[in-house]
């Protein structure tokens, strides 16, 4: 039987394992996916990992468009179905693009590939009231201390992008309330500093000032967020706080650790930011990531063009 905790646990160790073991994790914690569909997604890529290592591609830095395209062919030689190349396909696409969004790699060799599968659209992000009603349902929580950090932890995620990772490890001292940055550290080390807004700046304030010293009474932890046992708050802890406040709004179906920064991305850019500009706060590696944010539904793309041309609203 499988061991849902651990989806990546029948995979040979080699240099591409920690990939593997933590985007099929990201598949199982995050984005809920089954058991069978994990199974399925760790089987296409323990396969395409093994063609790798036969041809003597290094994995991720030497892996081209030609070396996909490469791989598909050598199935379709073996008389794999048409749709069993289509789910190979469909889980190396989300594999990379998960390395690509992660800043693992600079260049996604996923983009130019020729599937048999219709090309995804982005889905991941909230409306922006219902962004507002996850951030007002943590009014229901009746504890002061957590009601003013969970407030302060949604607010900042929203105005400012950073990714779960980055907003628990920031300290006190990230902040400049005076011009209303922070600085933070990326994947790659990266250093950038990311604006904040007014709202953000008064529930990071209250927060620290009125709930924090009481949490890290006895521990003096040096991250902002922390338990309630005044210990550094962990990624699976902000997920069920998270779902806690998905429940009261709502809006559960939608929700992952990445829904307010992609919720961010998405209302930045139908507002007109620059994508260049969004690939800065964002802090992506390529430009190539940042464009996942560009694919609206047509349903959005009415929505827009009512909401903005002169007499989209007129009878």
């Amino acid at each position: 039987m499988t061991d849902t905790r651990s989806p990546a646990k029948n995979l040979s160790p080699s240099p591409a394992h920690r990939y593997a073991r933590e985007f099929l994790d990201y598949l199982a914690l995050e984005r809920g996916a089954a058991r069978a569909t994990i199974d399925a997604y760790r089987r296409d890529i323990a396969q395409h990992l093994e063609y790798l290592e036969e041809q003597s591609i290094a994995f991720p830095d030497d892996v081209t468009a030609n070396s996909l395209l490469d791989f598909f062919e050598e199935l379709r030689n073996k008389g794999l179905r048409q749709n069993s190349l289509a789910r190979k396909s469909s889980s190396l696409r989300g594999f990379y693009n998960y390395l690509s969004e992660e800043g693992y790699i600079e260049v996604n060799p996923s983009r130019l590939l020729r599937t048999p599968s219709p090309p995804k659209r982005f889905k991941g992000a909230l409306k922006v009231e219902e962004v507002e009603r996850l951030i007002d349902a943590t009014s229901g929580e009746k504890n002061t201390a957590f009601r003013l950090r969970d407030r302060a932890m949604l607010e900042l995620l929203y105005a400012t992008g950073l990714r779960v990772s980055e907003l628990l490890a920031l300290r006190p001292g990230d902040f400049n309330f005076q011009y209303k940055f922070l600085r933070t550290v990326g994947k790659g080390d990266k250093e950038r500093m990311v604006p904040f807004h007014d709202q953000a700046e008064q529930a990071v304030k209250e927060y620290a000032e009125q709930a924090r010293p009481a949490l890290i009474s006895k521990t003096n932890c040096e991250f902002l967020f922390v338990n309630r046992f005044g210990r550094s708050l962990s990624r699976m802890g902000f997920w069920k706080i998270l779902r806690k406040y998905g429940l009261l709004a709502g809006i559960t179906s939608k929700l992952s650790p990445h829904t307010l920064r992609h919720s961010f991305a998405t209302h930045l850019l139908a507002n007109g930011v620059d994508l260049r500009v969004l690939q800065q706060l964002l802090g992506h590696a390529s430009i190539n990531t940042t464009e996942i944010y560009t694919h609206f539904d047509e349903r959005q793309f009415k929505e827009l063009h009512v909401k903005y041309h002169p007499r989209g609203g007129k009878k």
